[in-house]
């Protein structure tokens, strides 16, 4: 098992304390780390659309022609600030950082309060990681897959290691789609929803029940994640969830075996193996020479 280092726990009472200043760029810092401050963009007429669905036909096919460009798409793809240019999946640096860029005060409090309730398990990194899994997996992942890899993800804390193996995995899917010819799926955003919080279910819950504070933050977690789904959908799905989970009716979602990782995935954890093994050999030959 691959051992890394988890992020920083942020707890609410720090998040009440600056909230007036800091809290809304703390939040950002977090949830895109390791990719480069954007710009936020101010939607057209104050609507904020989801960062999956594109309303505008004439830019998506002018997308997909720029993206195809080599020398063109390449340099698109540095300056563009959302990414995803010529059906390229969006990765999930990219994902954290439209969602970032749409959330509140009040969004961002709702990440930091589920945490403080569910511990390590309820990092806004975990909760966005099965957003972007139900959000751009859809249709390239299998529903079981992505509970596996979240199931995984609560025991191991290796959020990198599950985000690569993610991303070949959909990768994967793309190029067989491609040579089969076959159209992409339409999944309805509700749809996307109900995985999205299965799988937070199965990483964050365990088995645990969902209780009414829980179904609050989720609500507001929810709807910032995929706001043009109706509030009240997203509530009724939420208590759903929680009657079926009183009901002893989720057990059916906990991967009853873990299958095997692929050859790809386990190569990819015996290289970051390899690399904690030489970075802690160096520490020890810095500290025997001072």
């Amino acid at each position: 098992m691959v051992v890394t280092l988890s992020p920083r726990q942020i707890s609410a009472k720090s998040f009440h304390s600056g909230i007036a200043t800091h809290n809304r760029l703390t939040f950002h810092q977090f949830i895109r780390k390791s990719t480069k401050f954007a710009r936020p963009r101010n939607p057209p007429n104050g609507i904020i659309r989801a960062y999956i669905e594109n309303t505008n036909p004439i830019s998506s096919f002018a997308s997909k022609v720029i993206g195809s460009l080599p020398v063109i798409g390449l340099i698109a793809r540095l300056v563009n600030d959302e990414g995803g240019l010529g059906g390229d999946i969006i990765d999930f640096a990219e994902f954290r950082r439209r969602v970032g860029n749409k959330c509140t005060i009040t969004d961002s409090r709702a990440f930091y309060e589920f945490q403080d309730r569910r511990g390590r398990a309820g990092d806004p990194l975990y909760v966005l990681l099965c957003c972007w899994l139900a959000a751009v997996g859809a249709g390239l992942l299998k529903s079981e897959e992505i509970l596996e890899g979240v199931a995984r993800l609560r025991l191991s804390n290796d959020i990198e290691f599950e985000e690569q193996n993610f991303i070949a995995k959909m990768s994967e899917a793309k190029e067989r789609r491609a040579k089969l010819k076959a159209p992409a799926p339409t999944i309805p955003m509700e749809l996307r929803v109900e995985k999205a919080l299965d799988g937070i279910y199965v990483c964050c819950f365990g088995r645990d029940p969902i209780e009414e504070a829980d179904e609050k933050l989720l609500i507001v977690i929810l709807n910032a994640v995929f706001p043009t789904v109706n509030r009240s959908e997203i509530e009724r799905i939420i208590k759903d969830k929680a009657k079926k989970v009183a009901e002893g009716g989720a057990d059916e979602e906990f991967p009853t075996k873990a299958k095997p990782l692929s050859k790809e995935a386990i190569q990819l954890q015996m290289k970051d193996l390899q690399f904690l093994k030489q970075n802690s050999i160096e520490l020890l030959e810095k500290k025997t020479e001072t």
